[in-house]
């Protein structure tokens, strides 16, 4: 089946209502292409790889969560971004991308579904960007988690090996998350009694705030903790609309 583009970003914006947040990128359609889309592919971060491999599956859109444009805007194409645009407009590929209202969502979002994988029994919303939560306090099961288990568990799902500065309790009963770069919201972290953070990736100064303020500091990869948000809402796009959809992976270790 194929679904007019418009109307898939219809959708997407209504769900997702990107004019709730100062983002520092543009959310939605970023690169026009196709009217319609029969194969939607989705990926973390544009990029050449990312855009060849979305051509070998034959996409007519993909949905990413890192796009191209950020603050403070483009004033020049240079030869890298002329690069990315030539491929897309050259393999016939539409490129929409949904930043802080993917990362904050409470059903589709990257850290409501982190928080779920971990077996969450209550989410509370956290970390105010700008006024709006984008961030979820999760209450874990029962008396917590033994912090060492919760480690193993955050490795288990995020397929990798998280930095841990283990400064917080034995056992984690309130988690708060903040994927990708939310290490600065520690201190919020424990004025809301969260015994750990997870997030994606650790600044420097973020050992020494862990230790002070008595909270785990869990990093478990900026890209790891961003695949689980765009790869559910491709599907939740291929269920809406009965197009296609592939989650195409390019693995990064930060």
């Amino acid at each position: 089946m194929a679904a007019a583009v418009s109307e898939v970003m219809a959708e997407l914006d209504g769900l997702l209502e990107p004019e709730r947040f100062a983002d520092h990128c543009v959310n939605g359609l970023q690169v026009p292409g196709p009217e319609r889309v029969e194969m939607l592919a989705t990926g973390v971060s544009a990029s050449v790889e990312l855009f060849e491999l979305a051509a070998a599956a034959g996409a007519d859109l993909l949905l990413v969560h890192h796009g191209l444009f950020w603050d403070p805007g483009v004033r020049a194409i240079d030869a890298a971004l002329a690069r990315r645009l030539r491929m897309l407009f050259d393999s016939g590929i539409a490129l929409a991308a949904y930043h802080l209202p993917l990362d904050a969502h409470p059903e589709l979002g990257n850290n409501a579904l982190l928080a779920r994988a971990l077996d969450a029994v209550a989410l509370e919303p956290f970390a105010l960007h700008r006024g709006e939560p984008i961030g979820f306090l999760a209450e874990l099961p029962a008396e917590g988690v033994a912090a060492a288990e919760l480690f193993a568990r955050v490795g288990a799902i995020t397929a990798r090996e998280p930095l841990v500065f283990d400064a917080g309790p034995a056992r984690v009963r309130r988690l708060a998350i903040v994927s990708g770069a939310g290490a600065d919201y520690l201190s919020d972290a424990a004025a809301a009694g969260a015994d750990a953070l997870l997030t994606g990736e650790a600044p420097e100064r973020a050992m020494a705030s862990a230790r002070e303020l008595g909270v785990h500091l869990i990093a478990a990869g900026h890209y790891a903790t961003e695949t689980f948000g765009v790869r559910r809402l491709g599907e939740h796009v291929a269920a809406r609309f009965g197009v296609s959809h592939e989650f195409l992976d390019v693995p990064n270790p930060l």
